[in-house]
């Protein structure tokens, strides 16, 4: 079983406007001391300004991991603070953007979470951070993290260790599906979802889908 490290929770700091049709964002997240409860829509004291692309039951929870954020921090020559790219649970020892669809992380003694798909970057994101072509480098490197459902409830708090538990045998990662399914991938995915074995999000499932109309190479 792989373990890992609860570095930090974070939730809102600050409401940004943006120009969207939302008009605000809420990805200014920042770290918290003490417990904090998770719910199945995320975090208390937690928001998301917009569900349509953020937040909801499939994505309740954002994981970035420390791994990341240390090539970030080297690449862009400042700090990746926990929750400076709007992640609410910065990771150590975990590997975020290679965790499996489907695989459950348990958190605490309470909480358990499972691994839904990736994360995409968007302008509101690029605007914050202020890093010229940020979408197209996020998106290049790959380093995207994770998105998570609540399983159970409870509290957590930074310090608490984490366990990887039940990872599906299709093996299928965030980042490969970030970086576009091949054939086999994809196949897998779906058997595992028609077998029960993983719930796919809508948009895992149309990835899938659409790699298998993908001509197979000659």
């Amino acid at each position: 079983m792989t373990t890992g490290t609860l570095l930090a929770v974070c939730r809102v700091h600050e409401l940004h406007r943006t120009k969207d049709a939302t008009g605000v964002t809420a990805i200014d997240k920042r770290a918290v001391e003490g417990p904090v409860t998770v719910h199945p829509l995320g975090l208390s004291g937690d928001v998301q300004a917009s569900r349509k692309h953020h937040g909801g039951l499939l994505k309740a929870v954002y994981a970035y991991g420390q791994d990341d954020a240390d090539f970030w921090t080297q690449q862009l020559g400042r700090d990746v603070s926990p929750g400076l790219f709007g992640e609410n649970l910065r990771v150590a020892g975990i590997d975020a953007s290679g965790a499996v669809i489907g695989e459950r992380w348990s958190i605490g003694e309470q909480v358990v979470l499972q691994v839904t798909m990736p994360r995409t970057p968007c302008s509101n994101f690029a605007r914050f951070l202020g890093e010229r072509a940020w979408v197209r480098r996020f998106s290049e490197a790959n380093r995207v993290g994770a998105y998570l459902s609540v399983v159970s409830t409870g509290s957590i708090m930074a310090g608490d260790t984490i366990r990887v538990e039940d990872v599906p045998a299709h093996g299928v990662t965030a980042a490969q599906v970030y970086a576009g399914l091949d054939r086999e991938q994809a196949e897998a995915l779906l058997a595992a979802s028609a077998d029960d074995l993983v719930t796919l999000t809508p948009q895992v499932r149309r990835s899938a889908q659409r790699a298998l109309r993908m001509p197979s190479p000659a």
